[in-house]
């Protein structure tokens, strides 16, 4: 029998240090408590990302977060395949944040055009200065993210967002799929200005005019019945 501390005779060395790897991945992985699912694994990971951001910003790695929890590269590449892809995600996972303070700040602005332009114009002030979704439309520098304003993680944010507001939608006549392009007329708003301010950039009270004139206007009940006209008489062909 082997005494404590030797190598048992005829074990291969490169076993042994397998044991002893996988050893310390059990006991010292996750800062010695592993998760017990992949979506317990997901969410540390983008509690840890979080925290990266809050430090380092855009500049934050895969390594920073692997670092943080104690665990390989490898093991967050498992779940995310990029510093881009895990960016986005931890975004996403500060979403709910955001928008709750958005509807806290609409609450009883119950006019479609004045709760539009509000919350178009307080998205703009706000998301610049937020740490998280603020990285994917940060305005004056290039961004890969901004091309993606329609896509499935942005509708998302954007319908979750009409869906907030103090508005009685269902009563005024729109309809889910008339909030779903309202949605995305929105989000192609935010992006226009992010891209270009304007020269000079229109901000407080000049800003809310302009948004509630030219996209709040066409806010309105009558609209929303043109549109489900239209719906109706699309299905009939």
């Amino acid at each position: 029998m082997a005494q404590r501390g030797q190598r048992p005779a005829g074990l291969l060395p490169e076993l042994t240090g397998w044991l002893t790897y996988d050893s310390l991945v059990r006991t010292h992985g996750w800062s010695g408590s592993a998760p017990a699912t992949d979506e317990e694994a997901i969410a540390r990971i983008l509690d840890a990302a979080g925290k990266a951001i809050d430090t380092k910003g855009a500049d934050f790695s895969i390594a920073d977060v692997a670092r943080a929890l104690g665990v390989t590269r490898q093991t967050v590449y498992r779940y995310f395949p990029s510093t881009e892809a895990l960016l986005v995600a931890a975004a996403v996972h500060a979403a709910s944040g955001f928008l709750d303070r958005l509807a806290a700040h609409l609450q009883g602005i119950t006019d479609p055009a004045d709760a539009v332009a509000e919350a178009v114009a307080t998205a703009l002030e706000w998301l610049p200065k937020d740490n998280h979704l603020g990285l994917l439309i940060a305005a004056g520098r290039p961004n890969p993210h901004a091309e993606s304003v329609t896509s499935d993680v942005a509708l998302d944010f954007a319908h979750s967002m009409v869906r907030r507001f103090d508005v009685d939608w269902a009563g005024m006549g729109f309809t889910d799929a008339d909030l779903d392009e309202l949605a995305e007329h929105l989000l192609r708003i935010i992006q226009s200005f992010v891209i270009d301010p304007g020269r000079p950039p229109r901000r407080g009270d000049g800003l809310r005019d302009y948004l509630r004139r030219w996209v709040g206007a066409a806010i309105s009940p009558s609209g929303a019945a043109i549109s489900s006209a239209r719906t109706r008489r699309s299905h009939r062909r």
